[in-house]
């Protein structure tokens, strides 16, 4: 069992000196990451530098060449198998056309504590139904799920999580392709979710909007370039290792 700080609570991920191989390819370079109780990182880099990789390796849908994950002290299956953890997986990832409605999708979320029926009972219903109700969506439940716009689909996936009381949150770039109002909604919503006790990793490319939602930052790039507050994360000079000569640093820093 891990621990956390001086409180004895374990982080809710321990990630420890993970290396992903596809073929010939580095995905992931001795990757550790922490995360606190109660806190939003945000998790940077361009595409193709191993975020998704890493999000799949926390959810156990691959295997590291090296290295070990821990979720609240325990492994990756007792703490899905507890509902524990959500994961977003990034829009292309996700078949829009399946003829499931919005409150289905949200139900899915229940799926790990019910039994082999499937059947929702009242009060998982009712869970939905607030969920719904939470991310502003609870008029379009009955409509089927590609229907939806680019930040409400987003939201169905939040929704879902907090229909499941997952305690952390994956989100793989939960931001692209929506617009400014729905990016300002999520962005309270996983807020307002932090100060529950929830926690969150997230996956942007708004470089912008992490110091407003994030209470730490990751950089990576294969490996873990800079980690910590988002205003010493990111400076120009870190930037430019993971970006190139020009990033542009949301915080005027040097």
């Amino acid at each position: 069992m891990t621990t956390s700080g001086e409180t004895g609570v374990p982080p809710v991920i321990d990630a420890r000196h993970l290396t992903v191989r596809y073929t010939d390819v580095l995905a992931l370079d001795d990757v550790s990451l922490r995360l606190a109780p109660g806190s939003i990182c945000g998790l940077i880099g361009v595409n193709g530098s191993g975020k998704s990789t890493l999000f799949t390796s926390l959810m156990g849908l691959l295997t590291p060449q090296a290295g070990s994950v821990e979720l609240f002290g325990t492994s990756i299956a007792s703490a899905r198998k507890r509902g524990l953890v959500a994961y977003m997986p990034q829009a292309e990832g996700v078949d829009w056309t399946f003829p499931v409605s919005v409150s289905d999708v949200v139900g899915m979320g229940l799926y790990g504590r019910l039994g082999t029926a499937r059947r929702l009972r009242p009060a998982d219903r009712a869970a939905v139904d607030d969920a719904l109700e939470r991310v502003g969506l609870a008029a379009l439940r009955k409509r089927q799920i590609g229907q939806l716009s680019g930040g409400q689909r987003k939201r169905v996936f939040i929704a879902r999580s907090i229909a499941q009381d997952a305690r952390l949150l994956l989100l793989d770039e939960p931001f692209a392709g929506v617009d400014r109002s729905s990016e300002h909604t999520m962005t309270a919503l996983l807020k307002a979710l932090r100060d529950e006790g929830r926690s969150v990793l997230v996956s942007t490319h708004d470089l912008a909007g992490v110091p407003d939602l994030c209470d730490e930052a990751v950089l990576l790039q294969q490996r873990v370039l800079a980690q910590g507050d988002p205003s010493q994360v990111l400076t120009h000079g870190n930037l430019a290792l993971a970006f190139g000569p020009h990033p542009s640093s949301p915080n005027g820093a040097p």
